[in-house]
């Protein structure tokens, strides 16, 4: 049923693109074929993420950063005489979900009640008359760059704009799907405070981001700084839980927000994974496609696409 989704969601995206997309369902959700992965189960097919039952709801909890597992003590408010994992797992058991995860939300920690997240919603775009196609893609890892290589197989000048401090690690991890996701874009280095990339905002006709909107303000991407200064541009806003509000401090994963949004199968009461980061390359389809139709209506505006909220979207057209 996912597939079939899927491939619903290309038939959308090359209608929106206006030319032949090379579009295989199958290969949109796979990360890279040199990846060993785990069969889906309580664990993410790679091991970073694991649902866990708390006393009265199934919890998502990922520790793929070594910052996050050191945080479990602070978050658990106990030390670990175990692995983390058997730690948390026994502790989880006696606590309820909300508390878990208000607790987690004060570290930052990447935790999501399973089925919390609500389906995307249409986000506010305005008519503009910019005839202006450049694309500056300053995303990472897979839901944002993924969006980027689309809008390039579309037609599209993309620009991929790296921090020097701070690349995207996938073409060190995982250089089959990088060649994927960023082989057609033009690649640069540069700070993203810096004047030239801030100049070069100015004049993009969209933008693609992924980190949270308080990050962004820090090197000058404020939201309404940047759309006085280029009221045709539409800015692609990817993040784990929604842009505004409480949601836009959330961080979150591919398989944490996957769970987030209920996009799991169920075995005797048992929530198991049913892919690998799935809120990643679905979000990546959705938000090109969003991008494309809202390029051909002339529109212009910030695009809210949260993983979550696509993976909730996606939940309820698979049942």
């Amino acid at each position: 049923m996912l597939l079939e989704a899927v491939a619903e969601a290309g038939d959308r995206l090359a209608k929106a693109s206006n030319r032949t997309i090379g579009f295989d369902p199958a290969q949109a959700l796979e990360r890279d074929s040199d990846l060993t992965l785990g069969l889906p189960g309580l664990w993410s097919p790679n091991g970073h993420c694991r649902l866990v039952q708390s006393s009265d709801a199934w919890i998502a909890v990922s520790l793929a950063r070594s910052d996050d597992i050191e945080l479990v003590p602070a978050w658990l408010g106990t030390e670990l005489d175990t692995d983390p994992w058997e730690s948390l797992i026994a502790s989880a058991a006696k606590r309820r979900a909300k508390d878990l995860l208000a607790a987690a939300l004060d570290l930052h920690l990447p935790v999501t009640i399973v089925g919390e997240a609500a389906a995307l919603a249409p986000s506010t775009l305005v008519d503009t008359d910019t005839g202006n196609f450049e694309v500056l893609d300053m995303s990472a890892l897979w839901a944002g760059p993924y969006c980027g290589g689309l809008l390039a197989e579309a037609g599209h000048r993309v620009t991929k704009i790296e921090s020097p401090n701070r690349p995207d690690p996938t073409a060190r991890h995982t250089p089959g799907l990088d060649a994927r996701l960023n082989g057609r874009k033009k690649r640069r280095s540069m700070a993203f405070d810096q004047t030239e990339f801030l100049s070069m905002v100015d004049t993009a006709r969209v933008i693609i981001t992924s980190a949270r909107p308080h990050a962004l303000a820090r090197i000058g991407l404020e939201e309404k700084r940047i759309f006085a200064r280029n009221p045709g541009l539409l800015w692609i806003a990817i993040t784990a839980h929604g842009w505004r509000g409480d949601a836009a401090m959330r961080v979150g994963f591919g398989d944490d927000c996957a769970a987030a949004g209920g996009l799991l199968r169920w075995e005797e009461d048992r929530p198991h994974f049913i892919g690998d980061a799935l809120a990643d390359p679905l979000t990546g389809i959705m938000a090109a496609t969003l991008a494309l139709e809202a390029l051909e209506g002339q529109k212009a505006g910030l695009i809210d696409i949260a993983l979550a909220r696509t993976a909730a979207t996606f939940a309820r057209i698979v049942g």
